[in-house]
């Protein structure tokens, strides 16, 4: 009796291990082949075999990514190859993007081939997002950008660039920055070649149609339709500034030159005075002679005493006439 029970669990035991084993196979089966994948493709309409599956499992592509575009790419009746969607995805691009890309360009009348796509999505453009403005235009605004007149006064002009996306020169072509720059250059010219603000203020259309004919869209990714001038204003008197700036460089190299007249000035001053000074000592030195000149004149008898007795009273006299005159002079001044 308890023979027959052991061997009736041992029975269950092993048929739920095999079930379990079953389902892990199975599962594992389900997921490295993807037979649900497989049965969506069939019923729309798309012939992949399940061995074309499991080599993309094997050569590490998700067939999710492959075959759901191609799906949709059959759908809207383009004729592709999971060879074709395969090697884009290998090569790093986003075949969904290029797929809805192609539908785009289908139904908008585009001549825009799969190769071109997966050239324009490798090299680093959003091909569904060129497809689109290629259709809708697009809208570029630019920064303020300053600009000055002959006559010296600053002009702040901002634009609007209506671009269209040329399929043709997506690979290799300029940006919307280069676009930018070169709306930026015409207007600073176009600006620039005015005699007067005025002129700008007046008609600023003028600026659009000479940046228009300047070709700006050469070598770019876009095609110009229109340069619409959103804003423009006033800025700052350039020249008046600019004359204001040298006037005051003038002023200052004036003033340095004075000071260095000056400078010189009171250098020859000084040297004047120690000349003064020096002469002043000759002339004392000489004067010191003089006593000894006039002893030597007495001894050799040249001079006699009576004549040195008047030369005393002359200059005595003399003093006393200029002491006089002084007392005469600062009377005058106090009165």
């Amino acid at each position: 009796m308890y023979t027959t029970q052991e061997g009736f669990d041992s029975g269950i035991i092993g048929l739920i291990i095999a079930a379990v084993v079953v389902l892990v196979a199975l599962t594992i089966f389900l997921r490295f082949v993807p037979v649900g994948l497989w049965i969506t493709a069939y019923f729309s309409g798309v012939k992949v075999s399940i061995g074309t599956l499991i080599g993309m499992r094997l050569r590490r592509v998700n067939p999710q990514k492959i075959i759901q575009p191609l799906i949709k790419a059959t759908k809207a009746g383009l004729v592709l190859s999971t060879n074709q969607l395969e090697a884009h995805y290998l090569a790093g691009g986003n075949v969904n993007r290029v797929i809805d890309a192609l539908i785009a360009s289908q139904r908008a009348d585009i001549d825009l081939e799969f190769e071109k796509a997966a050239a324009i999505d490798l090299a680093g453009r959003d091909v569904f997002e060129a497809v689109q403005v290629s259709v809708n235009p697009k809208v570029i605004e630019t920064p303020k950008i300053a600009a000055v007149a002959k006559n010296g006064i600053e002009i702040i002009v901002k634009a609007k660039v209506t671009v269209r996306a040329n399929i043709e020169r997506l690979v290799g072509g300029a940006g919307e920055d280069t676009i930018i720059a070169r709306v930026g250059e015409g207007i600073v010219t176009t600006v620039g070649s005015s005699a007067l603000h005025a002129e700008v203020l007046e008609n600023p259309d003028s600026i659009s149609k000479t940046v228009l004919s300047k070709g700006l869209d050469s070598g770019t990714a876009f095609e110009i339709l229109s340069i619409d001038i959103a804003d423009v204003d006033v800025g700052r008197n350039i020249g008046a500034q600019l004359q204001t700036d040298q006037a005051e460089a003038d002023k200052n190299i004036a003033q340095a030159k004075a000071e260095e007249r000056r400078s010189m000035a009171i250098a020859q001053e000084q040297e004047m005075r120690a000349e003064v000074q020096k002469m002043q000592a000759k002339v004392v030195e000489a004067e010191a002679e003089v006593p000894l000149a006039m002893a030597e004149a007495l001894r050799s008898g040249n001079l006699g005493v009576m004549d040195y007795y008047k030369m005393q009273n002359v200059n005595a006299d003399t003093e006393m006439r200029t002491a006089i005159s002084e007392q005469a002079d600062s009377s005058d001044e106090e009165a």
